[in-house]
């Protein structure tokens, strides 16, 4: 009898998955919470938010969930994981205090300041006098500003000089924009150089890595505009050769494993480090404790095996057993957002074009809704797209190609997503 997993969120990341996991002959049910249009097409979509784990622990219940696979932030952090775990349900993700790595800033700073992985010099402050003091003590030049609780991917602000530093610790801690997650703060030095992102499968003591990829943060061609959760990705990484990724692994994931399990916070599920290559070596941005997103949809379609069984190998603690394998064609994947994102927008435009697609290409969906008349707009992000092919100019020719049929009122992406 077959497993009956449970996927929290809403993303075209969670789409994704589902699509993988539906292929497993080891997956009977699935279900995902609150999910979307796409999602709704290879599993059951439950009306329960990511945050509301007492509603989650309920349905998991009512449906006798047996498996559950994290795949973004939030709801680890409130506990899902340890809920889960004690009422019986297998869990691929990492418990409350291993999810400190991403859902506080500051812990995962200290962190690697005691194991030795390499990230920015920083100071943590928990006082707006304090921290607008050490601003000012400084020389007046580019620094970061990051809210040390989660904040939606946005809590991080790059500021060029003193007086944008001392705006953002008013904007975090004063005027709360982040809310709670403003309660600390991490001030830290602005890098220089190129961001990769990586991705490990982990069982608490031993990792797996999965191939880089390339993501692209602002709205706009060029990378200009606003931040966002991502507008595209690629993979493999254009830049990362065999021995930056020899030294990622060496200096930042293995270290990682082992520093949580000494501090008794084994790390479980899906390890993100964002790391930025430096002209003076590689230095970790930031954790994240879940699957990136649009990361999530380069990586898994080029995924040679059973999602489901990695993943339960790994939350059964033999991740070292699982045979799997990635294939060497490159993923580009371009995202269809609704004008005006990540700022105002609007809902509910009628969608039209998937179904005019190549059958080998493919489509995850993200803020989507499917109402009577069709299928319509639900969020920023809508659709992703996904090409691949032997070479990345081929598979980025192909995912232009395909994104260009897509229509509906708005409709925006970014053109340069794996140009160079």
């Amino acid at each position: 009898m077959g497993s009956r997993v449970l996927l929290v969120g809403s993303g075209a990341r969670e789409h994704a998955i589902a699509w993988k996991l539906r292929q497993s002959p080891l997956v009977d049910d699935l279900f995902v919470a609150p999910g979307n249009g796409g999602t709704a097409q290879v599993a059951v979509n439950l009306p329960v938010q990511a945050k509301d784990v007492d509603g989650l622990c309920r349905v998991a219940a009512e449906h006798r969930v047996d498996f559950y696979l994290a795949t973004m932030d939030d709801p680890q952090p409130l506990g899902l994981v340890d809920r889960l775990t004690a009422a019986g349900v297998l869990c691929f993700g990492p418990t409350a205090a291993a999810a400190r790595l991403e859902s506080s800033k500051a812990f995962a700073k200290d962190f690697m300041a005691r194991h030795g992985i390499p990230t920015a010099d920083y100071r943590t402050f928990a006082d707006h006098a304090a921290a607008a003091m050490y601003v000012d003590s400084l020389p007046d030049g580019p620094l970061v500003v990051k809210a040390s609780g989660l904040a939606a991917g946005k809590g991080a602000i790059v500021c060029n000089n003193r007086r944008e530093s001392l705006d953002a610790l008013d904007l975090i801690m004063r005027r709360r924009d982040f809310g709670s997650a403003g309660d600390e703060v991490v001030v830290e030095e602005r890098l220089g150089g190129w961001e990769t992102s990586v991705h490990a499968f982990c069982d608490g003591r031993t990792y797996r890595m999965m191939p880089f990829a390339t993501d692209y943060k602002r709205a706009q061609d060029g990378d200009v505009g606003l931040n966002t959760g991502g507008m595209g990705a690629y993979s493999p990484s254009a830049r990362v050769d065999d021995g930056l990724a020899a030294e990622v692994e060496a200096r930042v994931v293995a270290p990682t494993l082992l520093g949580m399990a000494a501090e008794g916070a084994p790390y479980g599920g899906t390890l993100y480090p964002g790391v930025m290559v430096t002209p003076a070596g590689i230095r970790v941005l930031e954790y994240n404790a879940r699957w990136g997103d649009p990361e999530t949809q380069v990586i898994i379609p080029r995924l040679a095996g059973d999602l489901f069984a990695v993943c339960r190998a790994a939350a059964e603690g033999r991740l070292a057993e699982a045979h799997f394998g990635w294939s060497p064609r490159a993923a580009v994947a371009v995202v269809v957002a609704s004008g005006g994102y990540p700022a105002t927008y609007k809902l509910g435009h009628l969608i039209e074009g998937v179904e005019d697609l190549d059958s080998d290409v493919l489509v995850f969906h993200a803020g989507t809704k499917q109402e009577a008349h069709g299928l319509v707009t639900n969020g920023g992000r809508v659709l992703t797209v996904v090409a691949l092919a032997d070479t990345l100019a081929e598979a980025r020719l192909r995912a232009y190609d395909n994104v260009r049929r897509i229509r509906f009122t708005d409709a925006t992406y970014r053109k340069d997503i794996a140009a160079g």
